[in-house]
């Protein structure tokens, strides 16, 4: 429950802002009626499950009772702003604010406008993000998968090629990620990895562009992701964690322990 989880985090020291998690817990209200909900609202966030019928209502009812100066803001992570707002008379109020899983300890949150979407919603939900202590990322238009995904993507489906063809065991492919690429990745991304690694940007693509287009120009197909190698990866990741409820729930708060551990750290170099 929120409770419990704000408590926890209290515990840890890592409840966000400046009010006690009783305080903050005072603030939170349940509601059935979605006009009595929203009333007096800045700003509106939906996020009900990945289901684009679904989300067009909420969006169609919200678009009847919003004002001129509520931001009305979707949680989706792959639906496109064109095809959620599309139509909707308070279209330039509308954004997507994508964050992602669990958010508390991950800060991101993809800010995906769409083409009517007005500046100033752009503008007012990264300082809002920023105001609650997120990482708002601008995009500065709309593409299938937004960047997070595209990214994540693209480390999957090569890992998928990698164990397909028998390259790596699917647990020690876990391990290039979480002991190699990984660490550097929880601090820095691969553009600064690149400028870090040679003198500069410039520097790198001199020494590398020719072995990197060599490589890349390797890859297979897209994966069905199916099959053999789905087999394959299921019955080595199976192995390692089963798939039954308390067993993954247990891995699960492992990860968000980590991830408490790496967000205090992070902010303690930032600070320093």
């Amino acid at each position: 429950s929120v409770s419990k989880q704000m408590k926890e985090l209290e515990e840890s020291e890592s409840l966000k802002g400046a009010l006690s998690a009783e305080q903050q817990l005072a603030l939170i209200s349940t509601c059935t009626d979605l006009k009595a909900a929203v009333e007096g609202a800045t700003f509106i966030q939906e996020c009900t499950p990945e289901n684009l019928e679904l989300k067009r209502k909420i969006f169609g009812q919200l678009d009847l009772i919003a004002d001129d100066n509520v931001i009305l803001s979707s949680s989706t992570s792959c639906l496109l702003p064109s095809k959620l707002f599309t139509g909707l008379k308070h279209v330039k109020q509308c954004i997507v604010a994508h964050p992602v899983n669990p958010p508390y300890f991950v800060p991101l949150v993809e800010i995906v406008p769409h083409p009517e979407t007005d500046p100033s919603t752009t503008e007012r939900t990264y300082a809002l993000m920023k105001q609650i202590g997120q990482s708002p990322v601008k995009l500065n238009r709309e593409i299938e998968g937004f960047v997070l995904n595209r990214l994540q993507y693209a480390v999957i489906s090569e890992a998928w090629r990698l164990v397909g063809e028998g390259v790596i065991s699917p647990t020690d492919l876990d391990l290039v990620m979480s002991d190699g690429l990984g660490m550097r990745y929880a601090f820095i991304g691969p553009l600064e990895t690149m400028h870090l690694n040679a003198e500069g940007i410039s520097n790198y693509c001199e020494r590398y562009r020719e072995g990197m287009r060599l490589v890349l120009n390797t890859f297979g197909q897209v994966p069905e992701f199916s099959g053999e190698i789905e087999e394959k990866i299921n019955q080595a990741i199976s192995e390692k964690i089963p798939v039954v409820p308390e067993v993954l729930g247990a891995r699960r708060n492992w990860r968000d322990e980590c991830l408490t551990s790496l967000a205090k750290m992070k902010k303690q170099m930032k600070s320093d």
